[in-house]
């Protein structure tokens, strides 16, 4: 028996399969400054006031950004529960709202180095956050490394935030192209969605959207779309230096008024046929998988 095989098993023998998957939705940029954190914040906010139950994962190693903008520093990180025999609800922290997150610390980078009992130990603890969760958003780190593309192939729904400033947009093209390069990506399992943030208003987010999409279109054949345009707003700067998600300090403030129709038009797709509820545990099963095939 293979290393692959042997993975499929144990997802198949653990009792995730009789359990509903959570949404996973990841969110990333092709450079750092954009505000990726901010959206994945408010996001949850926005989802926690539609009621679901929403946990945030931080994949952007050593950067501790969701900690940092909830003000609460966590006791532990995705490594203890794999190293150090942690449940999974021992590495969650609570954040505003009841909203929990979970520090990736290092644990995650080293996931295709796991041996069979940590992955039966680590599949068995994620599948666990599926009945913790109806919402689980992925922060992950920004620009182009291995272990971003390894979310992104891997996730089902993916949110690229980016600006309108040139850099931006190139940056954002350069992540697609090397998204499109990855020999595990399959466009028709993953939908990625445009996040134009600190815009001046719709219209300039729509021209940034036309001229990333025209490119990608051309060149990558990567279906996209504009999913939330996120207003420039000092009032968001603000709430970050008093380390208070905007759409809980102001939710009056423009740029909540963004993140709250950015989670309504997320909603409105939840039932698009693409995005196949594998839950947490489908979701790093295929990350680890891949990575040992």
């Amino acid at each position: 028996m293979d290393q692959a095989e042997g993975l499929r098993n144990i997802i198949k023998n653990s009792s995730m399969g009789n359990r509903p998957g959570a949404r996973v939705i990841t969110v990333t940029s092709g450079k750092g400054g954009v505000g990726k954190s901010n959206v994945s914040i408010n996001l949850a906010v926005c989802f926690r006031r539609m009621g679901k139950k929403v946990i945030i994962l931080d994949a952007d190693f050593g950067m501790a950004n969701i900690e940092v903008m909830f003000g609460a520093i966590p006791k532990h990180n995705l490594a203890d529960l794999i190293y150090q025999g942690k449940n999974i609800r021992e590495i969650i922290t609570m954040g505003p709202m009841d909203i929990g997150f979970i520090s990736g610390g290092s644990g995650i980078a080293s996931l295709s180095n796991l041996g069979k009992d940590y992955i039966d130990y680590l599949v068995k603890n994620l599948s666990e956050l599926d009945l913790m969760a109806d919402v689980i958003i992925i922060d992950t780190g920004a620009g182009i490394s291995d272990a971003v593309l390894e979310f992104l192939v891997a996730s089902p729904e993916v949110l690229l935030v980016t600006t309108p400033e040139p850099t931006s947009i190139t940056d954002s093209y350069s992540l697609l192209k090397a998204l499109n390069r990855h020999p595990k990506f399959d466009r028709e399992s993953t939908a990625v969605k445009v996040v134009a943030n600190k815009v001046g208003n719709f219209e300039e987010g729509r021209q940034m959207y036309t001229k990333l999409s025209a490119v990608v279109n051309r060149y990558l054949k990567i279906p996209l779309c504009l999913i939330g345009v996120i207003p420039e707003d000092h009032e968001l700067q603000k709430a970050v230096m008093q380390q208070m998600p905007i759409s809980i300090q102001n939710p009056n403030a423009k740029s909540a008024q963004g993140f709250t129709d950015l989670a309504t038009a997320l909603e409105t797709n939840a039932n698009a046929p693409v995005y196949h509820k594998r839950g947490m545990s489908g979701f790093f099963a295929s990350m680890v998988r891949g990575n040992r095939q």
